[in-house]
């Protein structure tokens, strides 16, 4: 038989094998309809929507680099002396994580590399999950129907903290080290527990012989499994409530508007995760990160000068700096607030806060319908002020983790400094509040002058008589639109007649204060009606029985 007739006879038998097993497979289960819905579905082209990829690529990049880098870590923390490559620190006793660390930098070929791209898209990947969130807040996309995915992503913020400080600590050098020891800390300033916590996680008195494996176990087994499973069911709710999407022309509150899945968003997100694991490696082979040699191994009565943790765990740095002395002792045993409500407190308070804002605005607003708009930000000013002045307190901790460095860049007191930041921790986040608040409603006033006047353009007519006059165009059918197409709530009311509960009476002032400052804009009542229309929720599915 000719070459090219077996040829074709091999692909017409592959073309059938496919067909047949594909038959098969769609005889047991919704391959077609599952794929029907996935290959068509829209997503949305706005840059701000490829936050998530960043976030997701990253977490991509991490894995694949991860089982590199377990290949040759050895978590142990059994004591040898080093005789590795690296001259400096030849004929020193250290553990077999440091060890290993240091061959993986050194010894192991391209594990240098590996190390710095891991590190890098460990720092990126928490902080696109940060900026994606401050993104779904400032626009409201974590109302309904999309609470429980706000808590799948809030949960997943959680567990990428952890995972990065604990595979931050586990080369086990003098820096890490001393994250670890203010990790024994934190966890032994827990009234009552504490101690027995302690003992518990590290084998005995710190810095024991086991925290470094079981902390590599949670690295590279629990944690990851617990994200990835997270990730999946965020991808999942994303897929069946849809996207958000912005006002413009053709997009309201009950439909979907986007690229297909396929070609247009695969061919795209494709060449995006390529372009994002060409940066981190770019990165990872010109910036760098963590360079552990130069800390030395960890010795429990050594601190490194200068410490500082990666920038996510930084504002908890930073509240103990700032966290006057306090503390209590109670028959005998002493509490220790000066670490407890700083370190353990705050960030409790903070995902709480977290968790429950969405359902907080729910309550305060009396919205139950379903949102699918994305709100600009000035079109809230509460909720985006509240927003700027919880990242401004998030700046001032994070400033903190670092006053030392502060106070001798700008040569005066450490204790100067640290009041400094301390009374900015609390007045800082109330000026960005106001400030924020009067920014958004002086935008809302500029969007009205905008819809009455136009948009300048930029040439100054002058008169006979010398008076002088500037020129103005009327905007476009999509500016106008995305300034018109808006639904804020009006806020509640106190009833006319009949007792009130302090509850209602609570919640009748908090709605005020979150709704009552806006900006009416200029429009017609066919306008008013357009917009209700199209800001309308969608109408409920309703089977028909047969």
């Amino acid at each position: 038989m000719p070459p090219r007739k077996r040829r074709a006879e091999l692909r017409a038998r592959a073309g059938q094998a496919a067909k047949g097993g594909y038959t098969a497979v769609d005889g047991r289960l919704p391959v077609s309809e599952l794929a029907t819905q996935l290959l068509r579905k829209a997503f949305p082209d706005h840059w701000s929507f490829l936050l998530g990829e960043i976030a997701l690529y990253s977490f991509v990049v991490l894995l694949l680099t991860g089982v590199y880098l377990t290949l040759f870590f050895d978590p142990s923390m059994m004591e040898s002396v080093y005789t590795g490559a690296y001259a400096p620190l030849q004929g020193e006793r250290m553990t077999q994580a440091y060890t290993t660390t240091l061959n993986i930098s050194f010894e192991v070929r391209g594990g240098l590399l590996i190390r710095q791209i891991h590190h890098w898209a460990a720092l990126v990947f928490v902080a696109a999950i940060a900026v994606h969130m401050l993104r779904i807040f400032f626009t409201g996309a974590f109302r309904k129907p999309r609470e429980a995915n706000w808590i799948v992503g809030v949960t997943l913020f959680m567990l990428a903290l952890i995972e990065g400080f604990a595979g931050y600590s586990l080369p086990d050098d003098l820096l890490s080290g001393t994250g670890l020891r203010t990790a024994a800390t934190i966890v032994g300033s827990i009234p009552i527990v504490g101690t027995y916590l302690e003992l518990f996680v590290f084998g005995g008195q710190f810095p024991g012989n086991i925290v470094i494996p079981r902390l590599y176990v949670l690295h590279i087994l629990l944690l990851p499994g617990l994200i990835l499973a997270l990730i999946t069911a965020h991808l999942i709710l994303i897929v069946y409530l849809k996207h958000t999407h912005w006002a413009a022309q053709g997009k309201t509150n009950k439909n979907a508007v986007g690229s297909p899945a396929f070609p247009q968003f695969s061919a795209k997100t494709t060449g995006f995760f390529l372009l994002i694991f060409g940066v981190l490696a770019l990165m990872g082979g010109l910036a760098q990160v963590n360079p552990v040699w130069k800390y030395g191994p960890y010795r429990a009565d050594q601190v490194s000068v200068g410490a500082q943790p990666d920038w996510y765990v930084g504002f908890l740095e930073g509240a103990l700096r700032l966290m006057p002395p306090w503390e209590t002792n109670v028959a005998g045993h002493t509490i220790m607030w000066n670490v407890f409500i700083p370190a353990v407190v705050l960030p409790g308070v903070v995902f709480m806060v977290l968790f429950l804002y969405p359902f907080f605005e729910k309550w305060v607003t009396g919205d139950r319908k379903e949102h699918h708009l994305c709100d600009r930000p000035r079109n809230r000013p509460t909720r985006t002020g509240l927003g700027v002045a919880a990242v401004v307190f998030y700046a001032v901790l994070l400033v903190a983790g670092g006053n030392d460095i502060v106070a001798f860049a700008f040569r005066i007191s450490i204790e100067a400094t640290t009041w400094i930041l301390r009374i900015a921790l609390i007045v800082a986040p109330v000026l960005a509040f106001a400030v924020t608040k009067r920014l958004c409603l002086a935008l809302q006033m500029r969007d009205g002058q905008r819809l009455t006047e136009g948009e300048e353009t930029g040439q100054v007519t002058q008169s006979a008589y010398g008076s002088l006059s500037e020129g103005h165009r009327a905007l476009t059918p999509g500016a106008r639109y995305r300034i018109l197409m808006r639904d804020v709530p009006e806020p509640l009311e106190l009833p006319a007649e009949g007792p009130v509960s302090r509850r209602r009476r609570l919640r009748t002032v908090l709605s005020g204060w979150y709704y009552g400052d806006v900006v009416e804009l200029p429009a017609t009542d066919e306008q008013r009606s357009v917009i209700a229309e199209r800001t309308a929720p969608p109408e409920p599915v309703v089977e028909r029985q047969e």
